[in-house]
């Protein structure tokens, strides 16, 4: 299936006479449980919603794993730290990566104990501080400096020294780039941006490969609280389906112009990773 049509369809359930041709949003902080609660799929709004269900399954198709929403993107990067990192661990990790995640790192993590070392995202120096980490985070294409490392690489180095390996895909969207394919155990986005596209909401995701990793994430969003909005969701999923367009003409258009911009003697360190 081409990806135009797999994001139109992703997330979808088989048509039938009568229904919704798409699916509607659930507003819900209880729901109906009686009986063997175990059997009942929805009984309390912190921990489920069919509106997250369809939106993390359309997410799941794309990514080729298990995906979890969150309520927004630094949701999602902080129960990739919170679920993977004590005291005493190692976080590799870009010295050029999105500002909040440093953020992140060098205030909550740093303060429990966590030690941080970071490399620039291009180069080999990422690869020369795995010894004794727990976590190599990447980011590529890097916000906002756009340069770029290989996951594949990387993620085989790391796992080589039983590090696990999450990459955040914000900037890419998963129709650029499949970062569990490539090897890494997670792919880490901010939904807010590309991948939905129309600056109305605030959503993240994180998707794995191993469904171990999704359990601890589920539980951390449970127990942490830190769940999406079922309107929010419901935006995103219905946003889904321009993506292949959006991304084409973004891609195009900002190639054209760095073109453009690489053909002035007075334009110095243009960066775009298509040249």
């Amino acid at each position: 299936m081409r990806p135009a049509t797999q994001v139109i369809r992703a997330g979808l359930q088989p048509k039938a006479q009568g229904k919704p041709f798409s699916p509607g949003v659930t507003f819900a902080g209880t729901y109906h449980a009686s009986g063997d609660i175990a059997e009942i799929p929805y009984t309390y709004g912190r921990y489920h919603n069919p509106t997250w269900t369809q939106f993390e399954s359309a997410l799941a198709e794309l990514e080729g794993g298990t995906a979890v929403s969150f309520a927004s993107g630094m949701a999602a990067v902080a129960a990739v730290f919170g679920s993977t990192l004590k005291r005493g661990d190692i976080l590799v990790m870009p010295s050029d990566s999105y500002y909040t995640t440093r953020l992140l790192a060098d205030g909550f993590f740093s303060n429990i104990g966590v030690q941080v070392r970071r490399a620039p995202t291009a180069g080999d120096g990422l690869s020369k501080l795995l010894d004794g980490a727990r976590l190599l985070w990447l980011e590529t294409p890097a916000n906002p400096g756009l340069d770029v490392c290989d996951i594949a690489a990387l993620s085989e180095a790391a796992h080589r020294q039983n590090l696990l390996v999450a990459v955040d895909n914000t900037t890419a969207t998963v129709l650029s780039q499949r970062p569990l394919e490539l090897g890494a155990d997670f792919s880490v986005a901010s939904d807010t941006k590309a991948l939905t596209g129309h600056s109305d909401l605030i959503l993240g995701h994180v998707a794995v490969a191993d469904s171990t990793h999704a359990d601890k994430l589920l539980s951390w969003r449970t127990q942490v609280g830190a769940v999406p909005g079922p309107m929010e969701v419901w935006l995103a999923h219905r946003s889904l389906a321009t993506l292949e367009m959006r991304l084409a003409r973004q891609s195009s258009n900002a190639l054209t112009v760095a073109e453009f911009l690489a053909t002035r003697a007075e334009i110095h360190g243009l960066r775009w990773p298509g040249l």
